[in-house]
């Protein structure tokens, strides 16, 4: 016996399988025939013979063997489909040929060749190889013969190995999975799956190691998470989610590509809807790399919040070099005092004695604008230090003035205006006005902050508990889980946005405070000089700078289309409260009061909502929008033209500056006169030129914005209002500017500065802004192929850096809007001109 060879194992095993069911007295179709892996195995079933097969194979220890088995039938009966089943030790593996798939509307993909991957066994825990066997059954229901092929392998590439690319081909009657097992000291990987053709739409799941593997079409979405693919997929794999350590990496192509924003294929539009043996193969090629380590978040989370520290740090210095400025020119005025004696005020206000008559933008006589030197006066102003705010106030106090409704006609309507002009009412009557501004931000804040909390943790938890990843639109190659957000990057970004608000809050309460001790002290700067300090509207764009922050990080939590309104929506209150801040700086009288300026906002987040619903495809949306917007614009062009005093008289020499009754059937021929008296008689040389030209522009830029929107109707419709909102407050800054530089007025170097670190921080801003990294414009998978690696530190993309500067962007505005006027704290309000 020494010489002979001993029998493998697979044949012994076979011999016993034919000796057990000829014992048992079993027809040919009970028996199971021996089969060898490799070989291909033809043949016919009918509802009377049926076929079994065996096929057995050693395992190695601690090794996962997978068989993959390939079947094909001729047979076009959908009636009568040859079913395969295949039996292992824990469990059962069915299927039909032909695999039926369906589609939209009813449609059906019918496939003759199938293959499938069964589901490994589990390696043994002892030490000697373990024997292991297959069953497959083939059976049909049909009274007559049916073709089938089958052919069963051993897959040598099962297992994927990290930082090594691996090929395969998928189609949809052909899936594939394999098997991926974190080494020792990963606890972190990403699933980069990438293939050159766009459609086949395919699927890739991440499924735990457990039979049934779910790799059909109709399936393949009950288990683990999973996205829709193009060209690009990219999955992060925490080992924590795994307590095998291990998982499945899963491939499904579809049978049609409406999913990934493909159309239906035409050869089966129509009246047809069956297709057989379509053919949608498609090349992948799937990399596991391990993602960052903990100590990066660290890094990330020190040189997120340091990098803004460093402002705080810089305001410090700012602030410390302004005080002992001030402590110098305070001991230098103290000198004088004591030398010169009672010529203390030809000192201290040489610009008063110096600057000429004519050098202030539209100057003329004094006397053009006693009326305001009087109410200025000290005997009609309240006692120093009463900045308080009173319960007794209301609003209807805050347009209290003296003179008769006519007076207000004479002092806006003179063709120059000085801010003595417009600064005539109780100050502490108007900041109080102005600090409505604030309170009422904080409550739209907290009303509006909280449901968008708790609606983006749903939509996290849904994220979690389904594991639908197409429901987000993160750039998953830069998406750095942390706990239960997906993407921890993209949120901590924001604490910019929040820092730098806080900060400006700061910076205007030192200043607030400042002021309130020169008003204790009766200085005679702060009471007759200078642009009046209403702090309000600083306070709520402090606000608004910070809930900018905590919305747009809420939005990140799950961006997708329903929710970018959040991330929008207090971009629209700091640009509008910008644009008041500005007009407030030298109209303080006649600005508008917060509850219409909510309400105005309120009516914007109306009109993006209705976007967001209807802007798509609906074009009477668009002819109403466009209709809105370009009347909005002839509306406040008109207000902001004759300073808030325009109105159609019902009388003639009324000069179109009193009220009528809206019963009045004169009202349209009076309105086409004051159209043609203020418009064509005096186009060419309007009242207010200056203001004209501002207007013309800024309309001319409204009705294009209308236009563009009517012809193309953009499908970002908050982006769209958003743009609206930046351009005019550009222009009307760059107007501002230009008004004060003509105006022989100064920019002080803080401001300078500030103007020069915007437009340096912005254009660097917009830079990454435009550098698109997902688009919920478009399918989940389409968005995917935008999808880009991380930039910083390896842990933020270029939209996080998107983010870091913008909020110092927002920082460096909001300073410039703060500081702009600084030069004019020693010039006479009848000096200051209005535009």
């Amino acid at each position: 016996m020494a010489g002979r060879a001993a029998p493998a194992p697979g044949a012994l095993l076979c011999a016993l399988l034919w000796a057990t069911a000829a014992a048992a007295g079993g027809g040919p179709g009970d028996n199971p025939a021996p089969g060898a892996f490799g070989r291909v195995y033809r043949g016919a079933v009918n509802i009377s013979a049926e076929r079994v097969y065996a096929f057995a194979y050693r395992s190695e220890p601690g090794q996962v063997d997978a068989v993959r088995v390939y079947v094909n039938s001729s047979s076009e009966n959908l009636r009568y489909p040859v079913l395969f089943v295949v039996r292992q030790q824990k469990g059962v593996l069915s299927w039909q040929v032909p695999l039926i798939f369906r589609g939209l509307y009813q449609r059906t993909y019918n496939y003759q060749e199938v293959s499938r991957t069964l589901c490994p066994s589990e390696p043994a825990p002892e030490t000697r190889p373990s024997d292991q066997v297959i069953f497959v059954d083939v059976a049909s229901m049909a009274p007559f013969n049916i073709a089938y092929e089958l052919l069963v392998t051993r897959l040598e590439n099962f297992q994927l190995e990290t930082n090594k690319a691996f090929n395969f081909t998928a189609s949809p009657s052909q899936p594939q999975y394999f098997l991926y097992k974190f080494p020792r000291d990963v606890d972190s990987v990403i699933i980069n799956v990438v293939s050159d053709a766009a459609y086949p739409c395919s699927v890739v799941s991440v499924q735990d190691i457990v039979c049934p593997v779910y790799d059909l079409d109709h399936n393949v979405e009950f288990n683990g998470v999973y996205q829709s693919m193009t060209k690009q997929a990219a999955i992060t794999v925490q080992r924590k989610d795994f307590p095998g350590e291990q998982f499945f990496v899963v491939f499904v192509i579809k049978p049609e590509d409406y999913a990934c924003g493909g159309s239906v294929p035409s050869s089966i539009h129509g009246n047809v809807n069956r297709t057989w043996n379509l053919q949608r193969t498609k090349n992948l090629q799937v990399t596991i790399v391990p993602s960052i380590k903990k100590s990066v978040y660290v890094q990330a989370m020190f040189f997120s919040f340091l990098g803004f520290l460093s402002f705080y740090l810089g305001s410090v210095v700012v602030a410390f070099v302004h005080y002992i400025s001030t402590e110098v020119k305070l001991t230098v005025s103290l000198g004088s005092v004591s030398i010169a004696g009672s010529g203390i005020m030809t000192s201290s206000h040489p610009i008063s004695a110096s600057t000429p008559e004519g050098s202030s933008y539209g100057a003329i006589d004094e006397s053009s604008s006693s009326g305001g030197h009087q109410l200025a006066s000290p005997e009609r102003r309240p006692p120093a230090g009463s900045d308080t705010d009173s319960s007794v106030e209301e609003e209807s106090d805050f347009d209290t003035m003296p003179e008769i409704e006519s007076d207000k006609n004479i002092i806006r309507t003179k063709v120059f205006l000085y801010l003595s002009d417009l600064s005539r009412k109780d100050r502490r009557i108007v900041s109080k006005k102005y600090k409505i501004y604030f309170w009422n931000i904080i409550t739209i804040a907290v009303f509006y902050a909280l449901p968008v909390i708790q609606l983006v943790i749903t939509y996290q938890t849904v994220v979690n508990v389904t594991g639908n990843q197409d429901i987000c639109y993160y750039n998953f190659l830069c998406a750095h889980p942390l706990g239960v957000l997906s993407a921890f990057n993209n949120i901590l970004s924001n604490v910019g946005h929040m820092m730098l608000g806080f900060l400006f809050l700061l910076i205007v309460l030192r200043r607030d405070i400042l002021h309130r001790r020169a008003m204790e002290m009766k200085d005679i700067y702060t009471l007759d000089y200078g642009i009046p300090k209403h702090f309000g509207l600083f306070y709520a764009m402090g606000i608004a700078l910070m809930m900018e922050g905590v919305l747009s990080a809420c939005y990140h939590v799950c961006p997708n289309y329903s929710n970018f309104q959040f991330d929008t929506s207090f971009m629209y209150m700091i640009a509008g409260l910008c644009m008041l801040k500005l007009y407030q700086t030298r109209h303080p009288d006649i600005n508008a009061s917060a509850y219409s300026a909510y309400a105005s906002f309120a009516v914007v987040i109306s009109l993006a909502v209705l976007g967001v619903v209807f802007g798509k495809n609906d074009m009477w949306f668009w002819v109403v929008f466009s209709m809105i917007h370009v009347l909005a614009s002839l509306a406040l062009s008109t207000q902001i033209y004759y300073m808030g005093r325009f109105k159609i008289a019902p009388c003639a020499g009324c000069s179109g500056f009193l009220s009528f009754p809206l019963t009045d059937l004169g009202m349209f021929r009076r309105a086409v006169m004051v159209l043609y008296t203020d418009c064509i008689q005096q186009c060419s040389r309007p009242m207010y030129m200056d203001r004209m030209v501002l207007l013309i522009v800024g309309n001319l830029v409204n009705w294009s914005f209308a236009i563009f929107g009517l012809v193309y109707r953009p499908r970002d419709f908050a982006s769209y209002i958003l743009g609206i909102f930046i351009c005019n407050l550009l222009l009307y800054l760059a107007f501002y500017i230009i008004m004060k530089l003509r105006s022989s007025e100064k920019l002080l170097p803080i401001p300078m500065f500030c103007i020069v670190a915007t437009a340096v921080v912005w254009a660097a801003a917009l830079y990454f802004f435009f550098q698109t990294l997902s688009s919920w414009e478009e399918t989940p998978a389409e968005s995917r192929e935008k999808n880009r690696p991380c930039i910083l530190l390896g842990f933020f993309d270029d939209h996080d850096v998107w983010h870091f500067l913008s909020a110092a962007a927002l920082f460096f505005s909001f300073l410039v809007l703060l500081t702009l006027d600084d030069d004019l704290d020693t010039v006479r309000r009848d000096k200051i001109p209005v535009f």
